[in-house]
C-alpha cells in the first residue's frame, strides 16, 4: 500500500528468495494474490478488500490451477452459473496446488460463466460451500500452506465479479507477467544464499590440509555459480526497470489506471518469460552444485544447502512452466511482427544483406553479444521461411529459439552491465566485466550448438550447406581463456566469503 517502485519491489522480492517457504507465501499473499484487484477491481471491490491485504490483516490467494489444467489454463472446469435472482453466481468445481490455500482468508478464483465464459471472482473463504483440501505434503517448501480448494454451490456475490464476463483470462496473464519477474527475483536470491554458504564452507573445510577452495574444481564451481547469477541478476534489474519506467510513463490517475498499468507491463511479457526460464535454471544449477560443494553434508538436512536444493526445483514448475514459457517467447514475437509491431522479418533481410559481404572478425564481448542476437534472428527467420505460421506447431524448435532469445538478452543485460559500471568507475568494476566476459564467451559456444542442431532440422544437401556456411561467418571470434578467467573470479568469491558483484 505504499505505491512502492518496482526496482524496490523487486529487490524485496530477492532478499525474500532465501527463506523458500515465506517467498511464496508473501508472494502469493502481496503479488498474484493481490494484484488482480489492485489493477482490475472497481473501487467499490478495491475499497472492501485492498485495506485488509495491505495490513496482512486477510490473507489473499491465487486459484487458477485444476487437477486437468495446469499449463492449459483456459480449459478450467469449475463453473459459474447466475442465480435465479441475479444476485449471486453459484461456484462449483474445485482448485488444486493452491499457495496459501489453508491459510487464505479470501481468493482470486477462475471459473466459466455457464461453462463457456472464463471469468475471475473474488471468494471469501468464509462463503458457505468452500471447503479446503488437507495440506499437500511437498518435496520442499515444507513452510507453506499448499491446499486443494472445492467450491460447492458456492455463493459469490455479483459486486465479486473481477474485470468483465469473459475476460478473466486478460487478469491471469496480466498478473503472471509480474509473477514471473518475481519468482525469478526470488531465484536470484536463493541463489545468491546458496553460494554465499558454499565459499563460506569451502574456505572453512579443509581436505588434504588445504581449504577446498583452494583446488581447481571447486574454484571452477563458485566461479561458475557466480557466472551465472551474476548474468541472472542482471537480466532481472534490467526487466526491472523496463517495467518501471513503462508504469511510470503512463496516466494511471484515472479510474482505469490499474488496467493501464497491466496493459503498459504486458509489452514486456517476452522479457518475463525470459527471466523467470533463465533465473530459476541458474538457481537450480547453483543449488545442485552448491550440495555437491558441501559433499555429504549438502545432503543431511541441517545444513540449509538441502532446503534449498529441494525448495528450488518447484520455481521451474509455479508461474508457468519453463516449458509453456519457452513456447510463449517466439509465439509472442512472430504474432507482434506478424501484426506489424515489431519488424522481426525486416531484421532477418537486413541480417542477409550483412552475411552476403564480408563479416569481421569478432573482437571483444560486446561484438559476441551482436552475433548472439544476429544468430537468433537467423534461426528465426530460416524457420520462419521453412514453416511459415506452422512454426507455431513445432515445439522443439520454439524451445530453441527461446534458448537462442534467452541468450541474446542475458548476455546483452550482464554487458550492459559491466559497460555502465566501468564508465562510472563503479564498485568492482574489474571482477563484474570478468563475470561477464566469461558468461558470454561460454554462452556463444552454447549458442552455436543450439542453432546448428534446429537448422539441421530445417534443411538439407546444398541448402544445409548454405546455411552452415552463413552460421560460420557469425561465429568467426578468437577463444578466450575462460578456465583462467574463472580462476581469477573464485579467488574474489573466496576472498570475500561470498557473491561479489554489487
Amino acid at each position: 500500500g505504499t505505491e512502492i517502485d518496482e526496482i524496490s519491489s523487486t529487490i524485496i522480492a530477492e532478499k525474500l528468495g532465501a527463506t523458500g517457504s515465506f517467498a511464496v507465501g508473501h508472494g502469493g499473499h502481496t503479488g498474484i494474490g493481490n494484484l488482480p484487484i489492485v489493477f482490475f477491481g472497481n473501487e467499490d471491490q478495491k475499497s472492501r478488500y485492498l485495506p485488509a491485504i495491505a495490513t496482512a490483516e486477510k490473507v489473499s490467494s491465487y486459484a487458477l490451477t485444476e487437477p486437468d489444467s495446469g499449463s492449459d489454463a483456459l480449459s478450467v472446469k469449475t463453473k459459474a452459473v447466475l442465480s435465479p435472482d441475479g444476485k449471486h453466481y453459484i461456484l462449483n468445481g474445485g482448485k488444486t496446488f493452491i499457495s496459501n490455500g489453508g491459510i487464505a482468508d479470501m481468493f482470486i478464483v477462475y471459473a466459466k460463466i455457464d461453462g463457456e465464459k472464463f471469468s475471475a471472482f473474488i471468494v471469501d473463504a468464509e462463503d458457505d460451500g468452500l471447503t479446503t483440501g488437507a495440506e499437500e505434503k511437498k518435496m520442499g517448501l515444507k513452510g507453506s500452506s499448499t491446499c486443494s480448494i472445492y467450491f460447492d454451490d458456492v455463493k459469490v456475490p455479483v459486486e465479486n465479479l473481477l474485470f468483465e464476463a469473459g475476460k478473466g483470462h486478460v487478469v491471469a496473464f496480466n498478473i503472471l507477467n509480474i509473477g514471473r519477474h518475481k519468482a525469478a527475483a526470488n531465484a536470484v536470491g536463493a541463489a545468491k544464499y546458496a553460494l554465499d554458504l558454499c565459499a563460506s564452507y569451502a574456505n572453512e573445510r579443509k581436505q588434504f590440509k588445504v581449504p577446498i577452495a583452494q583446488f581447481g574444481m571447486i574454484k571452477e564451481k563458485l566461479a561458475e555459480m557466480a557466472i551465472r547469477i551474476y548474468a541472472a541478476e542482471s537480466t532481472v534489474y534490467r526487466t526491472g526497470g523496463l517495467l518501471s519506467e513503462i508504469i511510470d510513463s503512463l496516466d494511471r490517475s484515472g479510474l482505469d489506471g490499474g488496467k493501464i498499468a497491466a496493459q503498459g507491463i504486458e509489452e514486456y511479457a517476452v522479457e518475463c518469460s525470459l527471466e523467470k526460464i533463465f533465473a530459476s535454471e541458474v538457481e537450480a544449477f547453483v543449488v545442485d552444485e552448491g550440495v555437491q560443494v558441501h559433499g555429504g553434508y549438502g545432503y543431511i538436512a541441517e545444513y540449509p544447502i538441502e532446503r534449498l536444493y529441494r525448495d528450488a526445483r518447484i520455481r521451474r514448475i509455479f508461474e508457468g512452466t519453463n516449458e509453456i514459457n519457452r513456447v510463449l517467447i517466439p509465439t509472442t514475437l512472430l504474432r507482434r511482427a506478424s501484426k506489424g509491431g515489431l519488424p522481426l522479418m525486416a531484421a532477418t533481410k537486413e541480417l542477409k544483406m550483412y552475411l552476403a559481404g564480408s563479416v569481421p572478425t569478432l573482437e571483444n564481448p560486446g561484438d559476441i553479444v551482436q552475433t548472439i542476437k544476429n544468430v537468433f534472428l537467423f534461426v528465426l527467420g530460416t524457420s520462419y521461411e521453412r514453416y511459415g505460421d506452422e512454426v507455431l506447431k513445432q515445439q522443439e524448435i520454439l524451445g530453441h529459439l527461446a534458448d537462442l532469445a534467452i541468450y541474446a538478452y542475458t548476455t546483452e543485460s550482464s554487458w550492459l552491465r559491466a559497460q555502465k559500471t566501468v564508465a562510472t568507475n563503479g564498485q568492482n568494476a574489474k571482477h563484474k566485466k570478468n563475470l561477464a566476459t566469461a558468461f558470454i564467451y561460454s554462452a556463444v559456444e552454447k549458442v552455436s550448438l543450439i542453432a546448428r542442431e534446429v537448422i539441421a532440422t530445417l534443411a538439407t544437401g546444398s541448402e544445409l550447406e548454405v546455411l552452415r556456411a552463413d552460421l560460420d561467418k557469425l561465429f568467426q571470434y578468437t577463444p578466450i581463456d575462460i578456465i583462467a578467467l574463472r580462476r581469477k573470479i573464485a579467488g574474489a568469491i573466496s576472498a570475500a566469503g561470498k557473491y561479489v558483484a554489487s
